[in-house]
This record gives C-alpha cells, sequence and structure tokens, in this order.
C-alpha cells in the first residue's frame, strides 16, 4: 500500500511539473519573435483543380514515356542475353501502360486536353537501364506521385486521386523487382529471376509469382490477368 501510495504521489507531481512546462513551453512561443509563420499561399478552389489536371497531364507523359522505354529496355535486355530482366521490362511496360490508361480516361472524363509528344529516351546496357528504372521509380514514389495525390486531395479530384494511387502503390513493387534484377545481374544469377509475370488490367499491379484470388490493389479479379511469360 505504501508503494503504491508513492507512485500515486509520485505520478501527481510528474503531472503538475509536465503541466507547468507545457505552459512554459507555450508562453515561450508566444513570446518568441523568431517563430516561423506559413507564407505558402493556399490556392482557390479553381487554382487547386488546373493544377491537379496539369499534374494528370504530366502523369500521362510520364507514364506513356516510361511505357515505350522499359518495352525497349526489354529488347535490349533479350539481346543481351538476360530473358529473364526482358520478361521483367515487358511486364512493368505492360503495367505503365495500364497506368498511361487510367490517366487519360480521368482526362477524358473531366474534358482535358491529352498531350501529343513523342515519348524521348535513350537505350544504354542492360544493367544502365536498370538503374535508369529505379530511379524513375524512386522519383515517382518518392516526390511525384505524393504530391500529385496531395494537389488531387486539395482539389477534391476523387477519380485523379485514385488512379495516382493506383500507379504510387505499383511503382514499389517495381522499384523493388528492378533492385532484385540489378542485384542477380551483379551477381551472375538471373537466371533465377521470376519467369512469368501477371498484370492487373485495373491498376496494373504487378505479381512475379501466382497472384492471390483478387488484386491487392484494385481488387479486381485474377481471372482477368495478363499473363507475360514470353516476349
Amino acid at each position: 500500500m505504501k508503494n503504491l501510495l508513492s507512485l500515486s504521489v509520485l505520478a501527481m507531481f510528474i503531472g503538475i511539473l509536465s503541466s507547468c512546462n507545457m505552459g512554459n513551453s507555450k508562453d515561450t512561443k508566444l513570446q518568441n519573435p523568431t517563430a516561423k509563420v506559413s507564407n505558402e499561399k493556399q490556392m482557390t478552389p479553381d487554382e487547386a483543380k488546373a493544377k491537379t489536371m496539369a499534374d494528370l497531364q504530366e502523369a500521362f507523359k510520364g507514364e506513356t514515356t516510361a511505357s515505350a522505354k522499359y518495352a525497349a529496355y526489354s529488347q535490349k535486355a533479350e539481346q543481351d542475353g538476360f530473358h529473364n530482366i526482358a520478361l521483367l521490362f515487358k511486364a512493368a511496360s505492360t503495367a505503365e501502360k495500364v497506368h498511361a490508361n487510367n490517366h487519360k480516361s480521368v482526362m477524358v472524363e473531366y474534358g482535358v486536353a491529352i498531350p501529343e509528344f513523342a515519348p524521348e529516351f535513350t537505350v544504354k546496357s542492360t544493367a544502365a537501364n536498370l538503374q535508369d528504372a529505379i530511379d524513375g521509380e524512386s522519383y515517382e514514389i518518392a516526390t511525384m506521385y505524393p504530391d500529385f495525390l496531395k494537389d488531387a486531395g486539395n482539389s477534391k479530384s476523387q477519380l485523379a486521386q485514385i488512379t495516382f494511387n493506383y500507379a504510387l502503390e505499383v511503382e514499389k513493387k517495381h522499384q523493388i523487382m528492378y533492385k532484385n534484377a540489378l542485384a542477380a545481374l551483379d551477381n551472375n544469377s538471373v537466371n533465377e529471376l521470376p519467369q512469368v509475370y501477371y498484370i492487373c488490367p485495373t491498376c496494373g499491379n504487378t505479381y512475379d509469382q501466382t497472384p492471390p484470388e483478387r488484386c491487392g490493389i484494385s481488387m479486381t479479379s485474377s481471372e482477368k490477368f495478363l499473363k507475360i511469360n514470353s516476349l
């Protein structure tokens, strides 16, 4: 009982000190003339919507370019004798096309002009192509899609949020697959890489083994998945 009472008193004492410190902390913040105040201008609803529409166009161009680039990287890997890496690039190219088509569908729904352009990229060695793919996916994961999702949230553009989120979640998987492929290339174990991939036609989700009954992202039935096991 004595120990319990001592603990209770100690708890009360700590609580009093915490309250005092919190009060002092608040006073310090109020009295601190150097406290930073955000000068970020809040966008109007129209500005937020315009930003999201521009994001959709940029995302469409990025995914269209990625699809074409990975298809070319697939051919290069096959020429270099890395068949399993060629299959990975083909699977990723297929998934990126799904993303591009999703972005396009949302733009059509919102009445946004579809960009007309010719994808530009350079095909290098398979190792360099894998590193380029890793860098591209890393940028989309860390910067591009998080920023686009924030913009879509500000503009309350639900369809844009869905298509951006689909792409973001799939790119996370692609990044890992590319890193594994580059490591296998460095370790001369390319033949141990997966030889079959399954692509969700709704979100581009990519599986390198037998998929579950439904896509883990869009819940699409795996019966509709695209199977990639040849070039």
